[in-house]
Formats: structure tokens, sequence, C-alpha cells
């Protein structure tokens, strides 16, 4: 096959959108990317499986290949479920979540938005008392808000979602930045009071001492 250039958001559209990096990127639009720039294999997304190795071959001109094992196996569709009696607030799973699917704050107990989790199980490692596990519909159907499949009005939604808390994360640091110029700026400008103040006390005892 002639390989065949394709854009981004082409390519991106054709991916699952679970954020998981099991691809090695960080999440599927960054795979997309290198994807587009002939850096990386059609094969290396677990949750797509098969048929996003079609449909990337098709767009991009290239032949098929099977799954790269390294990657992990194709799945079918989970969600995350936290165990709340062992849930001790760490936030951590919540920095973890690419699609902000987990709810809850500091040292309060957190649940997860069953219809916004992509099942990608990166909130799992860094959970200190192991209390999220993966449950499928067939498992435990009273959890679940999706079909057991993942079609292309989830990818959008997760996609969405995705995009949302890159947004958020950036406007956080923007904010931060702008606190610290601002508490930098007010430091300066208490020196320079008080640097102005002992320059003028200074002034006039030497006036009142003729020195």
């Amino acid at each position: 096959m002639d390989c065949k250039r394709v854009s981004v958001d082409e390519l991106d559209a054709l991916l699952p959108q679970t954020q998981c990096a099991r691809c090695g990127y960080a999440a599927c639009r960054p795979y997309a990317e290198a994807l587009a720039a002939g850096a990386a294999e059609i094969n290396r997304c677990p949750p797509g499986g098969k048929p996003t190795i079609m449909d990337l071959a098709r767009s991009l001109g290239r032949n098929e290949l099977p799954l790269d094992p390294t990657c992990g196996a194709n799945w079918s569709f989970r969600i995350a479920i936290i165990d709340e009696a062992w849930c001790i607030g760490c936030t951590l799973c919540i920095q973890a979540c690419p699609v902000d699917a987990i709810v809850g704050s500091g040292k309060f107990m957190h649940s997860v938005i069953a219809a916004q989790c992509t099942g990608c199980e990166l909130c799992i490692a860094p959970c200190p008392t192991d209390c999220i596990t993966m449950l499928s519909a067939a498992e435990h159907p009273q959890h679940f808000d999706l079909a057991d499949t993942w079609g292309q009005g989830a990818a959008e939604r997760a996609r969405s979602h995705y995009m949302n808390r890159l947004r958020r994360l950036e406007r956080n640091v923007r904010d931060k930045t702008a606190t610290k110029a601002r508490g930098a700026l007010r430091h300066l400008e208490r020196d320079a009071k008080r640097d102005a103040i002992a320059d003028a006390v200074r002034r006039v005892r030497a006036r009142r001492t003729g020195l």
C-alpha cells in the first residue's frame, strides 16, 4: 500500500478516546499526531483492537497488523468502581483520571461517574488502599449508564471531557502563575516603599544633625 497523508483530526476521530495511554502516548490525540507524522505504528490501541487497526490502515494506506502485545490485550468495556469503605480521600485517583470521571475532595470519599468513565485503568496504580476495581456491565449492570459497548457517541463525549480537563489544567497553571506574579509584584512594591521610607528617614536625620 502507498502511505497517505492524513490530518491529525481525521486520525483522532478513528481512535476510541479512552485516553488510556496504552499506546505509549499520553492520550489518543498525541498518538494521532504520531500516526500523522509516520512516527507510530497503527497497531498500538488495545481498546480499539482490530476494528481501529483496520480503520487506521485504510485511512493511512498501510498494511494491517496484529495488535502489538506490548501495549496490552484488547478488552471489553469496563468502568472503575471505588470501594467507598476503603477510600481515604487522597485525591490521587482524581488527579490520574484523564476525563474527570471521579468526584470528591481531600479527606472525603470519592466516587466514579459511571457514564463518564472510559475504563482506562489509570486510577488504579496510584490508589494507596487498592480500593478501585474494574467491573464489566455483565458483572454489575446496576453501575452502568452506558451499554456494554464503546461507540462513537461515547468516544466523542470522552474526547470532550478530556479536552475540558486539559483546558482546566492549563487555566489553573495560568492562574497560579498570575498569582505568583502578583505576589512578587506586591513584594517588590513593599520593598520599594520600605526603601523609600528608609531613605527619607536618613535625609531627615542628616538635615537635623547637619551631616
